[in-house]
């Protein structure tokens, strides 16, 4: 496949000696300039926008997006593997598929996705072999590979980009906070409505003190109703 390789070494010569891909680059001659330093925020960033890209862009009764469970699988590996201080990244191929489970051919898919929609980029390698006689004395290596996030992805996850939310993110996140609000009064006591709905300290603590007496009388009516009952029932 055309910009995925094996990356493992060869055992014999003729194996060595299999045509180097096209545009690949000597190892440890281009990889300064390919990788990129990044953190663990920027890496988990990249991986959530691939799974809200995906949910996003899967059409109606289809069972995959334009990316598919594999591709998220690969990147997922990708975020646990790339050295963030130097941005390293280079698994075989051979690596991500005994990693994952999953074959070749669905390994290959999986990266071109993820090249193909901006989620990743590569650079094919080569090195020196200790070929002997004819034929190219170097072989492939396995690539050099790069996470990033298109910013259509990125602007799914609104404010978590580190961008300021859209207007639908700011409501949507307005209505979820009204709705666990609405819950959180619901359990409150007297006492500790009055805490929550008055700002003014002293006053809450008054009205909390009303308010904790009221529930106590409340609550000894009803054990005294009870009692009552109780009594004639037995009577």
């Amino acid at each position: 496949m055309d910009g995925v390789n094996d990356g493992a070494p060869a055992d014999g010569g003729a194996a060595d000696r299999k045509p180097i891909r096209r545009n690949s680059r000597r190892k440890g001659s281009c990889e300064a300039s390919f990788w990129r330093g990044t953190s663990r925020q920027d890496v988990q960033k990249f991986l959530m926008a691939a799974r809200h890209y995906e949910r996003a862009n899967k059409e109606p009764g289809k069972r995959n997006g334009p990316l598919g469970g594999v591709a998220l699988e690969v990147l997922a590996l990708f975020a646990n593997l790339v050295n963030f201080k130097s941005g390293r990244l280079d698994p075989s191929l051979d690596y991500i598929t005994d990693k994952l489970c999953r074959s070749r051919d669905a390994v290959v898919r999986a990266l071109k996705a993820l090249r193909e929609h901006g989620f990743i980029d590569w650079l094919r390698r080569f090195e020196p072999a200790p070929n002997e006689g004819r034929g190219p004395q170097v072989r492939q290596v396995s690539n050099a590979y790069r996470l990033s996030a298109p910013k259509r992805a990125l602007a799914l996850l609104g404010r978590w980009a580190g961008r300021p939310a859209t207007p639908d993110d700011e409501q949507a996140g307005r209505e979820d906070r009204a709705a666990m609000e609405a819950e959180h009064v619901k359990a409150l006591d007297l006492a500790g409505l009055a805490a929550f709905k008055i700002e003014d300290s002293d006053l809450a603590k008054a009205l909390a003190v009303m308010g904790k007496a009221i529930d106590l009388r409340e609550s000894a009516k009803r054990t005294e109703y009870q009692s009552t009952s109780y009594s004639y029932a037995g009577s």
